[in-house]
């Protein structure tokens, strides 16, 4: 419990956007889950924390929003 509201939600290592915050949330309480299950010690929180960490750029990347004002551009297809 406390690793899921102190280091979880660590203001540094956590995503910005809210959709980055639900799926982040979602993986560590995922992998806490299995490396509990299937993991050999009991660090389960601590190291779903460090793996989720890691992922943070790529989640940012996913879940960003378009800039205010940009349009999403669509690739046409063209019929020839």
């Amino acid at each position: 419990m406390l690793g899921a509201f102190f280091m979880a939600t660590d203001y540094v290592t956590r995503p910005i956007t809210a959709k980055g915050q639900y799926v982040f949330g979602a993986f560590l309480g995922i992998m806490t889950g299995i490396f509990r299950l299937f993991g050999p010690s009991a660090e389960g929180v601590s190291y779903a924390i460090i793996l989720g960490n890691l992922l943070v750029p790529l989640i940012e990347n996913f879940t960003k929003p378009a800039a205010f004002g940009k349009k999403k551009i669509r690739k046409e297809t063209s019929k020839k």
